[in-house]
């Protein structure tokens, strides 16, 4: 299979994922749901840290190191997306003007500290869409990159 349809299908499942994820935090946060403009963005950003973790340069890293990359790269697609979604097209999906340290309601800290500690989740996911979608690469525990993220391995 093409480099090119793999990265589409990884995108699309990645985004339903994410989509799903917010898709619930909506509803028990504030009874609606995830605009579906979602999905694309948040499978964006867990193909963009996926596809950074095939670089052995990357994947050789501390997770701590891996993660604050990963929340790095989502804080700015979130700012691009936002912007152009929220600022430029008024679609109003999310706001974070109320909350500290925010940049144009766009992006704010506590966002990203969310991202830091979902980077890990998104490599994994995607490195485990490929295991079984391509069989390329080996299974490793979710729980074992987060017992080195907080220092217990």
């Amino acid at each position: 299979m093409k480099r090119s349809h793999k990265i589409l299908i990884l995108w699309y499942f990645l985004g339903i994922v994410y989509y799903s994820l917010e898709g619930v935090f909506h509803l028990f946060t504030n009874g609606g749901w995830a605009n579906v403009l979602m999905l694309p963005v948040g499978g964006f950003c867990c193909l963009a840290v996926g596809q950074l973790n095939q670089i052995p340069a990357f994947y050789r890293l501390n997770v701590l190191f891996q993660s604050l990359a990963g929340a790095v790269i989502i804080t700015l697609v979130e700012f691009v997306s936002g912007f152009i979604l929220n600022v430029w097209l008024g679609m109003g999906i999310w706001d974070y003007s109320r909350l500290p340290l925010n940049i144009m309601g766009q992006v704010c800290i506590f966002f990203t500290v969310i991202w830091f500690m979902l980077v890990p989740a998104a490599i994994w996911l995607e490195d485990i869409f490929r295991l079984k979608l391509w069989d390329e690469g080996e299974y490793y525990s979710l729980a074992d990159i987060y017992k080195e993220l907080i220092g217990i391995k």
